[in-house]
């Protein structure tokens, strides 16, 4: 099941691309930028997520193996 963080992240790369899309058109360098980083941001967010529910579904496997 996606988490909040996957879904914070994935949130903050559509809403980074926004921005990059209206710096380019807009000829605004820094706000394509900020898009830039955003984007970078929520693509480390949603790799936690991933890794954190990754881990939680290891530690559920290892205890129904325990109670068989």
């Amino acid at each position: 099941m996606i988490n909040r963080d996957e879904l914070d992240g994935k949130a903050k790369q559509v809403k980074g691309k926004f921005k990059q899309g209206v710096g380019d058109l807009t000829d605004d360098e820094q706000l394509r930028d900020e898009g830039v980083a955003d984007e970078a941001a929520g693509g480390v967010q949603e790799g936690v997520g991933k890794g954190r529910r990754k881990v939680g579904e290891a530690i559920e496997d290892i205890g129904e193996k325990i109670k068989r």
